[in-house]
Order: C-alpha cells, then sequence, then structure tokens
C-alpha cells in the first residue's frame, strides 16, 4: 500500500514542474512596455508626441537624454526612421495627409491645405481625435499671427490641423491648449478617457526647438510618465508613439528614404504594452509609415497618400502593435 501511495505521488511530480519553468521564463518587464502578453493586442487609442529639430544621433546615446535612452530600452526603438523633408510644417503636413504641403514653414493663410487628412479620417470613422497644443493661449484653434504664425511659445507650424480648411468647425472644438499634466484639457483626458487620436504638440521649449535637448528630455520624462500611468494605458488599449519632426545639419530636403544624410534620420520610439522591452528595428520608416501603422490600428478605411505606396513600411510588426 505503501509503496503504491509512493509511485502515485512520484507519478504527480512531473505535472507540476513544466507550470512552474513557464511561469520563470515570462518576460519581466521592468519599464512601462512588454507588460501585455496577448498575441494579437488590440488598441482603441493612438497618441502622436512630436519634438523638434534633432538628428538621431544628438538624442540617441545622447548624454542630454538619458531619459528617453531609457525609455528606447524599456521599450521599441525605430533605428531607420526618416522624416520626409525640411523644414518643419511640411512634415506636420505629410504625416496626418500622406502628402507634402507647403514649401516652407508657410502659416495656415498662406498656404491651406485642401487635402484629406487622418482627422477627417477619423472622424468619418465614427471616432474621436484631439490635438493638445502646449502654449496656445488664444483659444482653439490658434493660427497665431497672420504674417508669421509666431506666437512663442507656441508655434503654428508644429499644429496640423489648423491648415485643412475642411476642419474649420472641429478644429475650433478639437483643437485645444493642451494645460499642464495636473489641469487643463490633457490632465482631463488622462484622467477621464482619451480620445481614439491624440496628437500631442509640446511649446517650443519643451520640444527642444528653442531649448536644450535636457530641457525636454525632462518634460518627456514627466509626460510619458503621467501617459503610462493612466487608465487608458494601464488597461493596454493605448499606444503612444514619440518621434520628431526632422533632424539637422544636413545638405538636402528629399529624406523620406536617404538613410545617408543626418537631417534625414531621427530618433523614433514606440511604447506599448504588447512591444517587448528593448525591441530594436532597423527597418526603413518614415513619417508616412507612422501614419500608415495608425491607421491600421485604429482600423480607419484606406491609406491616405504615399501612405498607401507599397515600400512605405508598417510598424505594427516590428513593434508587435
Amino acid at each position: 500500500m505503501l509503496l503504491a501511495l509512493l509511485a502515485g505521488a512520484v507519478l504527480c511530480l512531473p505535472t507540476a514542474a513544466p507550470a512552474m519553468a513557464a511561469q520563470q521564463q515570462k518576460p519581466q518587464a521592468s519599464g512601462p512596455c512588454g507588460t501585455e502578453h496577448n498575441a494579437k493586442p488590440h488598441y482603441k487609442h493612438v497618441i502622436w508626441l512630436f519634438m523638434e529639430n534633432q538628428p538621431y544621433d544628438d538624442i540617441i546615446g545622447g548624454a542630454d537624454s538619458p531619459y528617453v535612452n531609457q525609455l528606447a530600452d524599456e521599450c521599441g526603438l525605430a533605428t531607420n526612421y526618416h522624416n520626409i523633408t525640411h523644414p518643419s510644417a511640411p512634415n506636420y503636413l505629410a504625416v496626418t495627409s500622406g502628402q507634402l504641403g507647403g514649401a516652407d514653414d508657410c502659416t495656415p493663410s498662406q498656404c491651406p491645405q485642401n487635402t484629406d487628412n487622418i482627422f477627417a479620417q477619423i472622424t468619418r470613422a465614427h471616432k474621436t481625435w484631439t490635438t493638445f497644443a502646449e502654449g496656445m493661449s488664444g483659444g482653439n484653434c490658434q493660427q497665431g499671427p497672420l504674417d508669421s504664425g509666431w506666437a512663442p511659445p507656441y508655434d503654428v507650424n508644429h499644429n496640423p490641423p489648423v491648415y485643412y480648411p475642411s476642419l474649420a468647425a472641429d478644429c475650433q472644438k478639437y483643437d485645444v491648449p493642451m494645460g499642464d499634466l495636473t489641469s487643463g484639457a490633457f490632465a482631463d483626458a488622462l484622467k477621464n478617457g482619451l480620445p481614439d487620436f491624440s496628437f500631442v504638440a509640446p511649446d517650443i521649449c519643451h520640444d527642444t526647438h528653442s531649448c536644450p535637448i535636457s530641457v525636454g528630455d525632462q518634460w518627456l520624462q514627466q509626460t510619458v510618465a503621467a501617459i503610462t500611468n493612466s487608465d487608458d494605458y494601464r488597461d493596454g488599449s493605448t499606444a503612444l508613439f514619440l518621434t520628431w519632426d526632422e533632424g539637422e545639419h544636413g545638405n538636402t530636403s528629399d529624406c523620406a528614404y536617404n538613410t545617408t544624410d543626418v537631417g534625414c534620420h531621427v530618433a523614433t520610439i514606440v511604447v506599448s504594452p504588447s512591444t517587448r522591452p528593448g525591441t530594436e528595428s532597423d527597418l526603413l520608416f518614415n513619417h508616412y509609415s507612422l501614419l500608415k501603422t495608425t491607421e491600421e490600428l485604429l482600423n480607419l478605411h484606406g491609406r491616405l497618400g504615399h501612405a498607401a505606396d507599397p515600400q512605405v513600411l508598417s510598424m505594427k510588426s516590428a513593434f508587435r502593435l
């Protein structure tokens, strides 16, 4: 009888061991990424956070951006990501419409855009969008002075919905002053629920346009933490893309597929619960890729402009979105 009981106990042992081993093999996420292990993640909210005018090598590996480099290690880094052109405004129009718009940093009154755009695309899909523009103090959808658009610390060149006349009514409702992380529109959205698509435009100091990289890095540390601590992120439904509009110190404005010019190469970090920590991709991505990826994540109909080009790669698979 005793031998039979011992034999039964031995037979039971192998069934327990694999379960313990499987638990130990699960990747442990020390940061905001890699917490969701669903093979088919589903994202309801996408956030774009755009910084300004820094080449890749000044950010990644740079001494003045310790937080961004930590975030790249904890989440996903696109090592071969490119802006479309120079200067700022055409990049913001390209990423939101899939087409180049404006020959320079023109104001909305100087170069209104009659192209389709992701904000209209989202509205047609009965989804919601908001642009959170830090430093905008003249009411919603502020153009700034008509001759320049320059109203520091706000710059209309970094606020793309204002350029699309077809969005005029929606822009007045959904293109709003950001506020700060304790009060205002962005803080309210993080607390009460994000729109399907958020475009975050820091002011010209926090976006590294007019202040040192270290200032932007500190602002990002606080802002990204606020996003990843929100309920919408913690429940696994939010993906954040942090990128720069353009690099600097280059010699060309033909950047979308230029892998040699320093002014065409920018850092882009993917922050999502399903992106494995330390993920890096050297696939050639650009701002059109960001547009395509967002259209896919939000299940939008069609692909705008160059986002439909076969050579424009989606970022979904590379970063397990």
